[in-house]
């Protein structure tokens, strides 16, 4: 009896957390890459990198129906290729959610799902508790707070720069308290679990973050608190970045691959 052909994703990006997805339809053996979707400059070198991958940079250029697309790349490809991926019926796995803070993106992203008959996909990324936080929303929600303390090095090329000097800082220090909509617009490679906090509860304007830059901490440490008719919760994880990207969690790249997976398995949880 022949085997089975093993679905294809197209995967978006070339970064640490797209190596990540990779390496995971290698080990698991569950799916295949089907083709990485990069920019236009970047082809020739990602495709002699990728020896055996398909590389394209543009749309028109697919040539199978992706099982799903997954986005491990930035808020543009969100927004430049995320609706024309829903509207073909194609479903879209998003890591840069923060990219959702654009109201009009989010509305554009989900009426793309509805043409297209296929949804956006949200991985609970560097955070536990993402589905208790949605489920107490049907009860009835009254504050939700997100902390997000790591090393000055994982701050370096934000707007931190500007009032923090993360090379000698000695002490923690906050540099930014706000809402989530701010935070994820603003801070787009480190706020995305704002952003995910913020559309698992109360949304965007409602949710506080604060920001902190500490020199004893060598995790990204992530705190959230809520209350309301559910009770009282307080979840924090310190969890490891990448090592090939210090701003990028571990388990935000294995929450991706975990909604991958959760596709090709015949359990989901």
């Amino acid at each position: 009896m022949p085997r089975p052909k093993r679905p294809s994703i197209l995967l978006i990006g070339h970064g640490a957390m797209a190596a990540e997805v990779r390496a995971a339809a290698l080990s698991t053996g569950l799916f295949d890459v089907g083709a990485v979707l990069v920019r236009h400059e970047k082809v020739g070198s990602v495709q002699a990198e990728l020896n055996g991958y398909r590389v394209i940079d543009s749309l028109d250029d697919l040539d199978f129906q992706p099982m799903l697309a997954a986005e491990c790349a930035s808020h543009a490809a969100v927004r430049q290729y995320g609706p024309a991926l829903l509207r073909q019926g194609i479903d879209l796995v998003v890591a840069s959610i923060g990219a959702l803070s654009d109201e009009a993106l989010h509305r554009a992203l989900e009426a793309a799902a509805v043409e297209g008959g296929a949804k956006l996909i949200l991985p609970a990324g560097a955070v536990p508790g993402i589905d208790a936080l949605n489920a107490a929303t049907l009860g009835g929600l009254d504050r939700v707070s997100y902390i997000s303390r790591k090393p000055p090095a994982a701050w370096k090329g934000t707007p931190a720069e500007a009032v923090l000097d993360l090379d000698t800082l000695r002490d923690a220090t906050t540099f930014y308290t706000g809402t989530a909509r701010a935070a994820a617009r603003d801070y787009p490679k480190n706020a995305n679990v704002a952003a995910t906090v913020a559309l698992a509860g109360l949304g965007f304007d409602a949710t506080e973050v604060r920001m902190i830059a500490d020199p004893a901490v060598a995790a990204n440490i992530h705190e959230i608190e809520a209350s309301g008719a559910f009770g009282d919760m307080h979840l924090t994880i310190k969890g490891k970045p990448l090592k090939s990207n210090p701003k990028t969690s571990s388990l935000a790249a294995y929450s991706t691959i975990r909604a991958i997976l959760n596709r090709v398995r015949a359990t989901e949880i």
